[in-house]
């Protein structure tokens, strides 16, 4: 398990390492840096899947240890994966802003008899400040997706390590008054989640409707 467990650790760190890549790499390589990303994170994934077995055949005095340590190699993968989704989402809504800029500045405009004109100059800056209000909200409703996604993945790891607490506690001996302590503790940590979630969805509505 330590061979796997190490290897997996490195190939995270390594994923890690490229992620810092995205932004700079151009326009006709990136999808091919975001393909060997996902296909890193696949294989990521599948290793804590063996590690997860793994650690459940270890012997009982270092099977909890061994599982945290699972679930923190989890926990890191799944941040990397929101944040390789959030920077594919910023991408394609930017080339579709590109695609519609350059569908219009190519676009050919003619007058009538009557010689009515066509005020190029306000349509395009409208549309500028359209496109611009567009990826202002794109880049909220990414990062807001993203928070929540890593919210969501921290209740599940608070979750998982809440039950290996109390398995742990129950080995040790430790008494009721710890162990409420500790629960206590747990559903303080739910009720902050849950309002960290539901601020963020108020402040992506106000903004999106200031922005419309």
């Amino acid at each position: 398990m330590e061979t796997l467990y190490h290897q997996t650790n490195k190939q995270i760190q390594e994923v890690q390492s490229l992620m810092g890549n995205l932004e700079k790499t151009d326009r006709q390589s990136v999808h091919l840096l975001e393909n060997e990303l996902q296909a890193r994170i696949d294989q990521i994934f599948n290793h804590l899947e063996r590690l997860e077995i793994l650690a459940s055949k270890e012997p009982p005095n270092r099977r909890q240890n061994a599982k945290l340590r699972v679930d923190q190699l989890k926990y890191d993968v799944q941040h990397l994966r929101s944040a390789l989704q959030n920077f594919q989402h910023r991408r394609y809504a930017r080339e579709a802003q590109e695609r519609e800029r350059e569908d219009l500045m190519s676009r050919t405009f003619t007058t009538n008899d009557a010689d009515t004109s066509i005020p190029i100059d306000e349509t395009l800056q409208f549309n500028s400040n359209l496109h611009n209000a567009h990826r202002g909200m794109d880049d909220l409703i990414g990062s807001g997706s993203s928070i929540l996604n890593g919210l969501r993945d921290q209740r599940s790891t608070l979750k998982g390590t809440h039950k290996k607490m109390l398995d742990v506690a129950n080995m040790l001996g430790l008494s009721n008054t710890v162990m409420r302590l500790i629960e206590r503790r747990a559903t303080q940590d739910k009720f902050i989640m849950i309002g960290g979630m539901l601020l963020t969805c108020v402040f992506m509505f106000l903004v999106i409707r200031y922005l419309g």
